[in-house]
């Protein structure tokens, strides 16, 4: 496999990934390092991306500054030069390996919008992870059900719509899932299941 200027990318097994039956390369997708094995809290830990040019992983600062790169990674794929002082030629900022757990995001998702806040819950069992909205108001809201409720509730709310919201949640990469982690056997006996709504 070949990259745009002909070249082989450095590690072929890292660069396609199987999701939702779907092949796609990870250099058009955009990664979270979560979870340090060490911690007790699951948090994230890290916002990264990756480079379509050179594959080096590079740190992003914020949640908002993730979420904007994300919102139109298709239009403007991320490229080293964008972060300020960087260049392809730089060391990357973090390598994949399994001392974190990562997750795999899909581009395009819409940034969260202005009074809300967006969190991501890992399940115990690290089989997947589920998204919530929370309102300025403290409102926890786990569907699109839901947040269409409260916009209608809520007219002050002029200029978002529930196109705004989006509910999928990254793919945790299995070969980065703490060793000490009991793996699902079957998601019909797990007793973390949640029902999907």
């Amino acid at each position: 496999m070949k990259d745009e200027s002909g070249e082989n990318p450095k590690s072929v097994s890292k660069i396609i990934v199987n999701l939702e039956g779907i092949c796609l390369p990870l250099t058009g997708l955009i990664f979270w390092s979560l979870w340090q094995k060490t911690r007790v809290c699951n948090s994230i830990d890290i916002y990264a991306v990756q480079c379509v040019k050179c594959y080096k992983w590079r740190v992003v600062d914020t949640q908002e500054e993730y979420e904007e790169i994300r919102s139109k990674f298709t239009e403007e794929p991320f490229i080293c030069i964008k972060k300020l002082g960087m260049s392809c030629k730089n060391s990357a900022d973090i390598e994949y390996d399994a001392s974190r757990t990562w997750v795999i995001d899909k581009p395009n998702i819409p940034k969260t919008p202005k009074g809300f806040k967006r969190t991501l819950v890992l399940r115990k069992d690290f089989s997947k992870l589920d998204a919530y909205y929370i309102s300025s108001s403290g409102k926890k809201m786990r569907t699109r059900t839901e947040v269409a409720a409260y916009l209608e509730a809520n007219p002050e709310m002029k200029g978002v719509s529930i196109d705004d919201f989006s509910f999928h949640c990254p793919k945790v990469m299995e070969d980065t899932i703490p060793e000490h982690v009991e793996k699902k056997a079957s998601s019909v006996t797990s007793s973390n299941k949640k029902m999907k709504i």
